[in-house]
């Protein structure tokens, strides 16, 4: 609390001191306008007088009457003056100064801290960790040096405990017990902290994030157990989102060779496949192609049998041979996988994105309001001008790195309504805020704390390996308990949420089957699906994956 009680304490003692200067210039002024302009001289405390009956709106007493126009327009001037302080001195001087006596005084010292989490300084990059620290049972305690983020934590129901390390050099007592340490300050404080942790003696983990990658080995040199980059993490998740170079749509399709492809399309609200059941829509039997699944609202949903609803606005995924992937495209928007990718926003994140999406040979359009030899257009992304001077409708995919949310949300509207079939990839600061991206029109969307939180939940909480979206991913398998089935058999989909998408049969890969098809025992099956739902197929079908070979030709 003593920064901010030594500001209320300053504003009040400037007003004290600032009354009677007030009074006196306003005195000598009433002094030197009866003398040269009334001509009918005051003495020196007759004017100082007059100043003060003004300034507190006491009256004049006798003296009340002017007839040069100079002294009536100082003395309506000094009227306003008197009445100004009426309005501000109660809200703005004594009201904080009162209100920090009353108000409930903060901790300054830590509690027991055995087993629990001190968090060194809150931020977005905190918030999923925290959210999860509660979901699993673990105490947690923050330490935060500005008073009214440490009183709006308080108001959450957190335990908070407020000071400045530099100014209170015993504020980590205590500190020895505690089961981990996470410092979430700018680089500069985060290396403060970890060097009076360990001078204290804490012998346990220390997570640190940081801003600079450059400063992780310093930070490590001095005591810090790991040092992560999230704002760079996030940067590298939302280029290989964009980028099917760098992340490509589904793992192994390679594996089909040319005859059988993939691909993404935008079901528009208009589409005839928009809110239509796979057993209403007959889409294997009547245009030769195999439904795996969607993506909406971030999340890949997998085509779970005739019942599965396509979503409008979804990103629907299909295999089949290219020639029925191309009658589809007449009910759907198939998605640009050529054209450069605009990356909106070049601060820390929109940096590193450009930067993996250049190295993975990507062209890239970069917009920003600042002017800078990496930005290809300077101007406002909600403006049209600046959307079509970026070629937005031509780009395969476009990347918001805004660092404020509120633009995100908005940007992200005026782009799917400028552009409705481009890629749409978004960042946020606030995890709260990803399901507002994805309102806006957003196919995929992603926070700074939802990246900070599953790299430190990891970390902490032992929590299954990080990864930030899911990945589709085709596998190639001995048949197993199919052997005599039909690869489109009632079953599949419903007990493992994946497709059987094509059968190797010698030198050929078979897309399409007639009632009469059997599995073979030599058979080759192409599954698709994610990595969870392909285990459970292993599992279901006693399959194993097949031994490797060159792709087949076409």
């Amino acid at each position: 609390m003593i920064g901010h009680f030594k500001r209320s304490t300053k504003r009040l003692f400037a007003l004290i001191l600032s009354i009677p200067l007030v009074i006196l210039a306003g005195g000598l002024a009433y002094m030197f306008g009866m003398d040269y302009l009334e001509h009918t001289p005051r003495d020196f405390w007759t004017s100082i007088e007059w100043a003060a009956e003004t300034l507190t709106t006491t009256g004049y007493g006798s003296d009340s009457h002017w007839t040069h126009p100079g002294m009536t327009l100082f003395i309506i001037f000094f009227e306003l003056v008197g009445m100004s302080f009426y309005v501000l001195i109660f809200p703005v001087f004594f009201l904080p100064y009162f209100e920090e006596r009353f108000e409930a005084r903060l901790p300054g010292v830590l509690p027991e801290m055995a087993g629990r989490v001190l968090i060194h300084r809150y931020g977005p990059a905190v918030d999923s960790l925290i959210e999860e620290l509660r979901r699993v049972g673990t105490g947690f305690v923050i330490l935060e040096q500005d008073e009214r983020q440490a009183r709006r934590l308080r108001d959450r129901g957190y335990e908070v405990v407020f000071g400045a390390l530099d100014e209170q050099p015993g504020l980590l007592a205590g500190v020895e017990t505690a089961q981990a340490l996470i410092t979430n300050a700018d680089d500069h404080d985060d290396a403060t902290f970890i060097m009076m942790a360990r001078e204290r003696g804490y012998p346990g983990t220390i997570l640190a994030l940081a801003e600079e990658p450059l400063h992780r080995p310093a930070m490590e040199k001095i005591g810090a157990t790991a040092v992560f980059t999230p704002s760079h993490v996030l940067g590298a998740a939302l280029a290989a989102r964009a980028s099917w170079r760098i992340s490509p749509k589904v793992e192994g399709v390679q594996l089909l060779g040319e005859r059988v492809g993939i691909a993404d399309f935008r079901v528009q609200t208009t589409s005839p496949l928009a809110r239509k059941t796979l057993g209403e829509l007959r889409m294997r039997k009547r245009y030769g192609v195999t439904v795996i699944g969607q993506w909406n609202g971030g999340r890949f949903a997998p085509a779970e049998g005739p019942n599965t609803r396509i979503e409008a606005g979804a990103i629907l995924v299909a295999a089949g041979a290219h020639a029925n992937l191309a009658r589809v495209e007449r009910m759907a928007t198939p998605l640009r996988h050529h054209g450069p990718i605009v990356v909106a926003g070049y601060g820390t994140v929109g940096r590193k994105v450009v930067e993996m999406l250049r190295d993975a040979g990507e062209t890239t359009i970069v917009i920003d309001e600042r002017s800078d030899p990496a930005v290809d257009v300077v101007g406002n992304v909600l403006e049209h001008a600046t959307l079509d001077r970026a070629e937005v409708r031509t780009a395969s995919a476009v990347v918001l790195a805004l660092s404020n949310d509120s633009a995100g949300v908005f940007a992200t509207a005026v782009v799917r309504d400028y552009a409705p079939d481009v890629r749409l990839i978004a960042r946020v600061n606030l995890a709260p805020n990803v399901a507002r991206l994805y309102q806006a029109g957003a196919d995929f969307a992603l926070s700074v704390g939802q990246v900070a939180g599953q790299i430190l939940a990891h970390h902490l909480l032992g929590e299954d390996a990080v990864a930030v979206e899911q990945r589709l991913k085709l596998a190639r398998v001995a048949p197993g308990a199919l052997v005599g089935g039909h690869p489109w058999q009632v079953g599949i989909r419903e007990k493992t949420s994946t497709a059987v998408v094509a059968v190797e049969r010698g030198t050929e890969v078979l897309v399409e089957f007639d009632q009469g098809f059997q599995v073979r025992a030599d058979d080759v099956l192409f599954v698709c699906g994610t990595t969870t739902s392909l285990d459970k197929y292993m599992r279901e079908f006693g399959a194993t994956p097949a031994e490797r070979q060159t792709p087949p030709a076409a």
